[in-house]
């Protein structure tokens, strides 16, 4: 949870929450403002608006897909007991929540804007609205996989070191 902090007058200060992280806005903001920069280079290119439309919502989709997968794999392995840590519990849980509303309100918005684009077929009709969230999916998978086995990589370069620190006292033993 963010907060912004303003000072009305001597010793009152007003707080203003918001949810998340302020660097996760800005993320989110600079991947919005690049995906209607690539909409925009490829509409310059292709005059088509509709393939425009589907790349970019596309790429925005497998950013934040990706970006949001590992952070819910993060939070799954960080997850509170709930019988013991209600409130750290209730915490995590309003984090995922809006994590998730957040994904599905930009599948929304991205289905929404090819829909919108000027188009006919049963391709641009049915097929093509559904290929930024099937993207995004995807990539919310593979971010979570990405975010799993850097932990298990992590974890199994760790007892590597500790076999060999426990085998080091051994040697030198065999050695004398």
């Amino acid at each position: 949870m963010g907060k912004f902090e303003r000072q009305i007058s001597e010793g009152v200060t007003k707080y203003y929450w918001y949810p998340g992280e302020k660097a996760d806005w800005i993320r989110g903001v600079l991947t919005v403002l690049g995906g209607g920069l690539l909409f925009a280079l490829i509409y310059v290119v292709t005059k088509n608006s509709l393939l425009a439309a589907v790349v970019s919502g596309t790429a925005v989709q497998a950013v934040v897909g990706a970006y949001l997968g590992r952070r819910d794999a993060a939070g799954l392995s960080e997850f509170h007991d709930p019988a013991t840590e209600r409130r750290e519990a209730v915490v995590d849980g309003t984090r995922a929540a809006w994590r998730g509303t957040l994904q599905g309100l930009l599948c929304a918005g991205s289905a929404m804007l090819v829909l919108n684009m000027p188009h006919s077929g049963f391709l641009a009709d049915w097929v093509l609205p559904f290929v930024p969230s099937i993207i995004g999916a995807l990539a919310h998978s593979g971010g979570m996989l990405w975010e799993r086995l850097a932990r298990e990589v992590g974890t199994a370069d760790m007892d590597v070191a500790a076999e060999a620190d426990a085998e080091a006292p051994t040697k030198e033993l065999e050695a004398a």
